[in-house]
Formats: C-alpha cells, structure tokens, sequence
C-alpha cells in the first residue's frame, strides 16, 4: 500500500513510464502499470472491494487501452473508473471526464457532479489533468469529432433508454472517435427469453439489442467477453438490477442471499468505427 499519495503517484507514473516506452510488450506492460493503479490505497476500501466483480484490468486490457491513448469516458461520475484510467493515461494521453448534463432543479444530479469534481480535486497529483467536458442529451458534440483513440463507458445504456436518448448517446461517441478508434462497453446483461422493455425500467439489456443499437449508429462489433458475466444474477428481482450489491435496494431484507449473488451478470463488447 502507499500511505503516501505523492508516493503512489509516483509509482504509478514509473509503471505507466514502462508501458508506454516498451512498445514491443505493451499489453504486459499496460497491465502491469494497472496493477500499480488498482493497488493504491488513493482510491476508496468500498471502490476495491468491487474489482472482484468489475475485473477492471481485464476489462481494459480487453479494449485495448495504452497509455499513450486520448479517452473519452462517458458518464463517469461518481469516479470508479476515473480512478482507473485517468492515472494511466495522464503523461502520455488524455481522459476526458464526459459527464452528465447539469440540471439546477435536480439535486440528485447537482450533487452527483459536485462530488465528482471534489474527488479529482482531492488528488491533484492523479487528476490535475483531467478534462471535465459535459455529455449533451441531444446528440451535440462532447469534444472535436474524430479527436479521441477510445471511448468507454460503464453500466450507462439502460440509463440513457430510460431518456430516451441512446440513439443519440451513440452517435455522439461515433463522432468523437478517430477512424478506427474503439468504443468499449459493459452493461447489464438481460434475460434473452424477456423481450427488451424499451426504457429498461429493470436496469437490464439484452445484448443483442444492445449491439442492433450500437451498430445503427455506424460502429462495427469486433469481440465479445466474457470476463464480467455472472451465472449467479437470475436477473428476476423485485427491485431490478439494483436489489444486488452495491445498491442492495431492497435495504435488509435477503441481503445475504443477494451479497452471494455478487453483482449483476454483465456483457463487454468492443466495437470500432470503421475506416474511411
């Protein structure tokens, strides 16, 4: 552990300092630099305790993600990935903190956004460098298009079907995206016997509709893993996805009977936009 975060920041800039020099190895040199990431005590005990169930290195190793590479992550609040990617990528590439739109009669959202930037205030070190942009709901630009290598985002879809707005959430992304970049994302894995509800109302989506969605917009899917799945979720619960950890809606009631579950069975796709 590093009880130091000027410390921490300092090996991870060495880790990340390997990665992006060692271009004949950088898959194992990019996890390597991860593992420096994923081992620091500046991030949180409760955000540790999820990596047995998000695979965070895995999950990025799987997109592709180098150091060298401007990011552009999606909704990111409130940090779990930020903590993640930005560290990396900070001397050799660029993350973008794509988050949701501000809304002055909402407080969830004002006080979502706000702990967002008083966490990448608190570590300087690892975050001075973060770009905040906002994520417009109508399909507008989040940065110049075809300025970014990768965009990511995490748990988001069902969100934005509830909105109405995913169509236009992936075209966003498209535009942002080089010729060629990738888009990585992880969602809640429906149930393919359940017919899609279009708002998603239960957190889930099937991964199929998923991929017709994403693809309408232009992207071409490359690969599918399998590294977040999880044959425990049943995906039938009285709350939604959200009766499992970490939100455990459903407060005491069967908590342990859901704490063995884990948290929800869920897809990880990697698409590209397609050369010109």
């Amino acid at each position: 552990m590093f009880a130091n975060p000027r410390l921490a920041a300092a090996t991870i800039a060495s880790a990340v300092l390997l990665a992006a020099c060692a271009a004949n190895n950088s898959r194992q040199t990019t996890a390597a630099a991860l593992t420096a990431i994923l081992a620091t005590d500046t991030r949180s005990q409760e955000n540790r305790a999820r990596d047995v169930y998000r695979h965070p290195k895995e999950t990025l190793l799987f997109f592709g993600l180098r150091p060298e590479m401007s990011v552009l992550e999606v909704w990111p609040e409130p940090g779990w990935y930020t903590e993640v990617i930005a560290p990396l990528v900070r001397d050799k590439g660029k993350y973008y903190a794509a988050v949701i739109a501000a809304d002055p009669e909402s407080t969830y959202i004002t006080q979502r956004l706000e702990k967002y930037r008083q966490a990448l205030a608190a570590h300087p070190e690892l975050y001075d460098r973060v770009a905040v942009v906002t994520f417009p709901a109508d399909g507008g630009d989040a940065v110049p298009p075809a300025s970014v290598d990768m965009v990511v985002t995490f748990r988001n879809i069902h969100n934005w079907m509830g909105r109405d707005m995913a169509a236009q959430a992936f075209a966003t992304m498209y535009r942002a995206l080089k010729p060629g970049g990738v888009l990585g994302v992880v969602e809640h894995r429906g149930n393919p016997a359940v017919a899609q509800d279009p708002k998603a109302k239960s957190g889930y989506v099937n991964e199929d509709y998923a991929i017709r969605l994403i693809e309408a917009q232009g992207f071409r899917l490359v690969a599918k893993s399998q590294v977040n799945a999880n044959p425990k979720d049943t995906k039938d619960y009285e709350q939604g996805v959200w009766t499992l950890p970490p939100t455990y809606r459903l407060g005491e009631k069967d908590r342990d009977k859901y704490a063995a579950i884990g948290e929800s069975d869920r897809f990880t796709l990697r698409f590209v936009k397609p050369l010109k």
